[in-house]
């Protein structure tokens, strides 16, 4: 089921979520829905609470070329246990904050230790646009944006847009 996405600002978008203590069904299937929403959005990644939900998990796939098979991946309790000290740009862009985009530097590469579907426990070494996605979507479980990574006037350049975006929404429903 397609949920719908917050849009900044909203104030469950700058919470810090819970860990998940116990995988339940319902909680698969907040990740099934996550998946869907993420992919019709089009995205590459989705945090629980930008559907509304404040429990540590994402949800994310990287995979661009048309001719592979899609990568979905489901993360709970997403931790980044090592970076590398390397550093990349990309420019970044979020489903909650839409149709803006800025330059964020992030580590180049990380190793990333999470619980699957299942409640294994997974490790795994990311570069690329999959070590900036995952980074960017646990932010989101700790209450912060990529704008957070931009100077203030910029920052709230794009806080305005958004707040406009939402009242136009609002007005058309």
């Amino acid at each position: 089921m397609k949920r719908p996405i917050l849009i900044h600002p909203d104030p469950r978008l700058k919470k810090l979520c819970t860990p998940v203590a116990d995988l339940s069904d319902d909680l698969r299937a907040l990740a099934d829905d996550m998946l869907e929403t993420m992919y019709a959005a089009p995205g590459i990644g989705l945090a629980a609470p930008q559907v509304g939900v404040m429990d540590r998990l994402i949800v994310m796939d990287c995979e661009k070329d048309e001719t592979q098979p899609p990568k979905p991946m489901v993360m709970f309790n997403p931790e980044i246990i090592d970076t590398s000290e390397d550093l990349n740009v990309y420019e970044e862009g979020c489903l909650s904050i839409p149709d803006q985009y800025a330059e964020v530097t992030r580590p180049a590469e990380v190793r990333v230790r999470w619980l699957d579907r299942d409640g294994k426990v997974q490790e795994q070494d990311m570069d690329g646009l999959w070590a900036t996605c995952v980074q960017h979507e646990i932010d989101h479980l700790d209450g912060k944006l990529f704008i957070d990574y931009l100077k203030p006037l910029k920052r709230q350049m794009i806080t305005r847009k958004m707040v406009k975006l939402k009242r136009e929404m609002a007005r058309t429903g």
